[in-house]
């Protein structure tokens, strides 16, 4: 029986792609009006997860309970109680803001005057009364990612999917979705947001699952999750490759954790501060070109967990590139 709290219940959810295991016997709940970020690398599963939880694609094995239907066996039901906010943009560019979210209300089976007053009404929401009746093909990256949000949420849905909402924005406009994704919690919708951005998962979240290769290796708040990590982490970027192979050697003779991570010597000590003159004394024979000291973060979380940073698994996605091409040739 689903819990009243409880707005999300993943259970062993697992998906194959042949002999690729997109997503491996994942678990976790979500509870009713929380943000919960799913935060990895690219390739990590994180879409492959909301396409699942959202039934645009069925689970290999395992079952997830949404508002309490299962995404397996109650797919229609799902459908009815979700918004879902892809990477991809989905609006029309031919149409005004307003009629491509007036369409989504009568997708959802709403006419007339209602349809007109709950189109409205997320535009509104979404802050963009000013553009409705503007084309698409005028609004800026920020605001059609606004529109796609007002699509997603024009039938009232409970839980709301965000897959990578900000990707390619402008710093403003991606804290004015953060503010809007904010004021969905605030109305009581649960909202689960997919994210490589370190900051966005710490500004956003409630709790956060970090996710790899498929698996949730860690879950809990950002404070939580960031009390994993002791200590600083200084960075140093030097001339030549020689030159880091040799920083190495030499700076493990006074530092027991040194290695070497996308060209950077990474030493992790307790206090930076304590550390640093002999650190500085150490390189003083060697041409440093970069050194930086990294406080505990989910970035740093997220590497003392995997061993890889956020961004080592960028990948280059055919499928979106062919898309690109197209619209240039047209």
């Amino acid at each position: 029986m689903p819990t009243p709290d409880i707005s999300i219940d993943v259970r062993n959810l697992t998906k194959r792609y042949g002999s690729l295991l997109a997503v491996d016997h994942i678990n976790f709940k979500v509870m009713r009006g929380e943000i919960y970020s799913l935060l990895g690398p690219n390739g990590a599963g994180k879409t492959t997860t909301i396409s699942m939880l959202a039934t645009l694609r069925m689970p290999t094995e395992g079952d997830a309970l949404v508002e309490g239907y299962s995404v397996v066996r109650e797919r229609t039901k799902v459908r009815k109680v979700i918004g879902v906010v892809p990477q991809d943009l989905t609006a029309d560019d031919e149409l005004t803001g307003l009629d491509n979210v007036l369409l989504m209300a009568r997708l959802h089976g709403y006419s007339g005057k209602e349809a007109e007053e709950r189109a409205w009404e997320a535009i509104k929401f979404m802050e963009l009364e000013d553009a409705a009746k503007r084309r698409v093909m005028y609004y800026s990256g920020g605001m059609r990612r606004r529109l796609e949000i007002a699509m997603s949420i024009v039938h009232n849905p409970k839980v709301v999917f965000l897959d990578e909402p900000t990707v390619g924005l402008d710093v403003q406009s991606r804290r004015h979705i953060w503010d809007l994704v904010r004021e969905l919690k605030k109305e009581g919708v649960t909202v689960i947001l997919t994210t490589h951005y370190m900051e966005e998962a710490e500004e956003l979240s409630d709790r956060v699952a970090i996710i790899d290769h498929g698996h949730i290796v860690a879950e809990g708040t950002p404070e939580d999750l960031k009390a994993k990590v002791k200590g600083d982490r200084i960075y140093v970027k030097l001339k030549s490759d020689a030159e880091t192979t040799k920083a190495i050697e030499a700076l493990s003779k006074d530092f027991n954790d040194v290695k070497e991570m996308n060209g950077y010597v990474v030493i992790k000590v307790e206090s930076s501060a304590d550390a640093m003159p002999q650190l500085i004394k150490l390189l003083s024979n060697f041409d440093v070109t970069e050194l930086r000291v990294v406080r505990p973060n989910l970035e740093e979380v997220f590497l003392e967990l995997t061993g890889h940073g956020l961004r080592e698994e960028e990948s280059f996605d055919a499928f979106k590139f062919r898309r690109l091409m197209r619209a240039v040739r047209s």
